[in-house]
């Protein structure tokens, strides 16, 4: 793709590519909660005539490469430029061991770059973090096997994270204000040897899979962004059988669909189980009486 072609992306569409769906459509204008940074009210706004975005909340804006610096961190054009091709064709870069924390308050410049970090990892025992993951109705039998503790210093400031570890070696990252990766982004699998696989797109819902009981023995490939699905298909190839639990969104139907165009019959939908709710964890919670 050429520099025009790549500015010629509706925003919106990548932005869905992302798993990224509008919260509201008026006319011209499109509102989203801020796809990089964590907000309560929307305060992104997409003009799909003009295909530009602003982000009332931090007062950025701009075209879509403005909008992969945002997520990359990078003024850098050309690693927009390869952020925005991969992320549509289906493959996130690698760009080093990097953090960029959302949890940034008010009166800090919205234009901080990328800060490299060094980060060590260990078993989950913050209570906090623990806490918030009971919240969501996952219990520490289930987390402390499965995820990591993953601690940094950044501006002085100490930070904790619930770690899920994908395939590089790079980290899924949360906690109750953030929700980010530490480079290598991509998938991750736990391989037990079996002819049928459950996909899911976060890890949050992995875990809440878990909690539930569906299964006992079986592969688990968890995609950490739908943008990652063609990095799946290597180890998704060799299954007789793919259960999806994939969220019951735009994005989640567009990946189903294109998994059903390779797989055929392989491929079950298993999200009639949480109809109604946006995803299983989602359903979890309520099933619990617990609701986020």
């Amino acid at each position: 793709m050429n520099i025009e072609e790549i500015r010629g992306i509706p925003i919106t569409d990548f932005l869905a590519r992302l798993g990224h769906e509008p919260t509201a459509r008026k006319g011209n204008e499109w509102w989203y909660s801020a796809p990089y940074r964590e907000e309560r009210t929307p305060s992104f706004r997409v003009n799909i005539r003009k295909n530009v975005w602003q982000d009332f909340g931090t007062g950025g804006g701009g075209d879509i490469f403005h909008l992969a610096g945002e997520f990359t961190g990078s003024s850098d054009f050309k690693e927009q430029a390869k952020f925005i091709v991969a992320a549509w064709g289906g493959v996130l870069p690698e760009n080093g061991a990097a953090f960029r924390p959302k949890e940034k308050k008010p009166d800090e410049h919205p234009d901080e770059e990328t800060c490299s970090v060094k980060a060590t990892f260990g078993p989950l025992y913050n209570k906090v973090l623990l806490r918030y993951l009971e919240e969501r109705g996952i219990c520490s039998d289930v987390a402390l096997p499965n995820c990591e503790e993953v601690r940094y210093t950044l501006r002085g400031k100490r930070y904790f994270n619930i770690g899920f570890r994908n395939i590089s070696g790079g980290y899924e990252l949360r906690n109750r204000l953030f929700k980010g990766s530490l480079s290598p982004k991509d998938i991750s699998l736990i391989d037990n040897g079996s002819d049928t696989c459950n996909l899911f797109e976060g890890f949050i819902d992995y875990l809440s899979w878990m909690v539930l009981g569906l299964g006992c023995g079986d592969d688990y490939l968890v995609l950490n962004s739908v943008a990652l699905l063609e990095r799946s298909y290597g180890f998704l190839d060799k299954y007789d059988h793919i259960l999806c639990y994939l969220d019951r969104d735009e994005a989640g139907r567009r990946t189903l669909e294109i998994l059903r165009k390779r797989y055929g019959n392989r491929i079950e939908d298993c999200s009639s189980l949480y109809k109604g709710y946006k995803d299983l964890n989602e359903y979890l919670q309520h099933r619990d009486g617990n609701p986020e």
